[in-house]
């Protein structure tokens, strides 16, 4: 595993003691975490490439939770947010969680539920990486096809046949079987089956048939 897949743990909060306890608990499980003590600090020179996940204090001096979580938001950050506040109040945590947080917890927490609710934040952005990493590769292998395979290939997943292929494509039935097998070549799949699934997997809707 390289140092950029490494899961990391961001841990936002302008108290001091707060911060260095959450992170001596994280480490007691063997999680890395890096602290900043303002929401602008964490914009300035927070890591945004490593999986992982951010610990977020609600009130802060300077820029709110909720204000960096709208920030981070509009920068498309897929990290999950963990709000972690002593002033929490029910708007806020609506707030939070209609935004997107993963969860909102009351200060102070139980370390063991700390490290649980962290450690299942890590699995899900690991987890939604991989589907978007493998998504990406999918995408890339479909778009090294023609416009005629892709045709084809639309209707190959629908299961329908060379025959009707040629007849709604108005080509020879042995140009739809070059066009079907190389498709299927070059997305190392081999069946209609297959070739429904693929498609569904890179969010393009098989053709339907009359």
């Amino acid at each position: 595993m390289t140092v950029s897949s490494v899961p990391l743990v961001r841990i936002i909060d302008d108290e001091e003691t707060v911060r260095n306890s959450e992170r001596f608990i994280l480490k007691i499980v063997g999680l890395e975490s890096e602290v900043f003590e303002s929401a602008e600090e964490f914009l300035a020179r927070g890591d945004f490439s490593r999986p992982g996940c951010l610990i977020l204090d609600i009130r802060m001096g300077g820029m709110s939770g909720l204000e960096l979580q709208k920030k981070l938001l509009d920068r498309g950050c897929d990290l999950p947010v963990l709000f972690l506040s002593g002033h929490g109040t029910v708007q806020s945590a609506v707030l939070a969680l209609k935004r997107g947080a993963a969860d909102f917890l009351e200060k102070p927490v139980r370390p063991e539920k700390l490290q649980s609710i962290v450690q299942r934040l890590i699995e899900d952005n690991l987890r939604a990486r991989a589907c978007r990493l493998q998504k990406s590769e999918r995408r890339a292998l479909f778009d090294t096809l023609t416009d005629r395979e892709k045709m084809v290939l639309r209707q190959v997943a629908q299961g329908a046949l060379n025959k009707q292929i040629a007849i709604d494509l108005g080509i020879a039935e042995q140009t739809v079987k070059i066009h079907r097998a190389n498709a299927l070549h070059k997305l190392r799949i081999r069946t209609a089956v297959d070739a429904h699934a693929f498609l569904l997997s890179i969010d393009e809707r098989p053709q339907e048939q009359p």
